[in-house]
């Protein structure tokens, strides 16, 4: 067994030292060569500070069928390299032989370092064996706490079961937690929430209700030549927004404005009295040259919306969709949705998301915003004013 490992420049260090060692093991001395590392470790506190010495005592004491020997070995390794790959799959490798019960969170521990490159035959084997060990053991806990998360949401209300169902999810990695990341007004303290509940906006249903005058006449607007169809996207070339260059002044994603920063496009809200006077009763913010806003979305076919995040959490951003083919896809932070014509929901777009329509088919949607449910009136009478300030100084250019 060479001294030859991964674990930084432990083998230079430590390779004059050891040509006894590697004589007795190229001898088949196995145990004499075991013996004679393990006291070079005891004695030598140079030695005893590389990993990768302790590395090469633990694949000695495997090779002799000394598990638990090797798993201090490799301990001692790990707690002077904790990431180092070749390390973290011996272990898994030692712990499958003791308790093979109890490997799954070794083999977690180690696939986590897993490099992007190749790895050799024999070590790609072994770290296959182990990603069954581990599947199964992900497997076992998210039954586990499947049951407990529905044994404990059983009784609770609808948004309570569904924070302990996102618990478990998190706690499994399943998911991970996504905050709110504006790209220019961040407001403290608010519920921070993919999707929020429904329960937080009772206007909902009487939107929804209002679904079918909405699609007819959205359905008008689209068919008349005078209609403002403008790119959803439209920033200046020498702004530094690369996420948006594939969408920048494309009609792939289009909107027809009702309002848009504040101002009523006539051009379009003169056709669609029934949607403005829905609009007219919900909380819109009203912010001179930013809000409200509100719009028909249209999403060509084969088209996707990058990851992205909006400008100020202050707002929400509703969706009511309105002509969805099949298959097409909204992901807000952990949550990825299909959209169902007539069904509502409300996000914070300062969380991370993007969309897809991979169908053959043109996507509308009503898309508009509100203000954040745990705002006062002074509260959004403040934002207002910052938000204004901030557009007449220009600062937002």
């Amino acid at each position: 067994m060479g001294i030859n490992t991964t674990i930084g420049g432990d083998a230079v260090a430590a390779a004059p030292a050891l040509h006894d060692v590697d004589a007795l093991v190229a001898a088949g001395q196995i145990a004499a060569a075991a013996d004679l590392l393990e006291r070079r470790l005891t004695d030598e506190p140079a030695m005893a500070d590389l990993a990768m010495p302790w590395m090469q005592l633990g694949g000695l004491r495997r090779m002799l069928r000394q598990p638990y020997r090797a798993l201090t070995a490799v301990d001692r390794a790990l707690a002077l390299a904790p990431r180092d790959f070749m390390a973290l799959v011996m272990r898994a490798t030692i712990i499958d032989r003791i308790a093979p019960d109890k490997a799954g969170p070794a083999w977690h521990r180690a696939l986590l370092q897993r490099p992007e490159t190749a790895l050799p035959k024999p070590l790609a084997d072994a770290v296959a064996m182990g990603e069954q060990a581990h599947a199964a053991w992900l497997a076992a806990r998210e039954t586990q706490l499947s049951v407990v998360a529905q044994a404990a949401s059983a009784h609770a209300p609808e948004d309570e079961g569904w924070r302990m169902r996102r618990f478990c999810d998190n706690t499994l990695g399943k998911t991970r937690a996504y905050h709110s990341e504006p790209v220019a007004f961040f407001y403290p303290g608010l519920c921070e929430r993919e999707y929020h509940p429904r329960a937080s906006f009772p206007w909902l249903a009487q939107l929804e209700a209002a679904t079918p005058a909405i699609r007819a006449e959205m359905e008008a607007l689209l068919a008349r030549r005078e209609a403002e169809r403008v790119p959803y996207i439209q920033y200046g070339e020498h702004q530094t927004l690369d996420q948006w260059r594939p969408l920048n002044h494309n009609p792939d994603w289009s909107a027809m404005h009702l309002l848009q920063n504040g101002q009523r496009i006539d051009a379009n809200a003169d056709h669609c009295p029934e949607t403005m006077a829905v609009l007219a009763r919900l909380p819109q913010p009203d912010i001179p040259g930013t809000s409200p806003n509100a719009m028909f979305s249209l999403l060509a076919p084969h088209t996707a919306i990058p990851a992205h995040v909006g400008v100020c959490n202050a707002r929400l951003v509703c969706h009511l969709p309105l002509d969805v083919p099949a298959g097409c896809w909204f992901r807000v932070g952990a949550e990825t949705r299909l959209w169902h014509e007539g069904q509502a929901f409300v996000f914070d777009d300062t969380i991370e998301h993007e969309a897809l329509n991979p169908t053959d088919q043109m996507r509308v949607v009503l898309i508009f915003d509100v203000w954040h449910p745990d705002l006062s009136d002074a509260e959004r009478d403040c934002v207002a004013k910052v938000i204004a300030a901030e557009q007449a100084s220009g600062a937002l250019d």
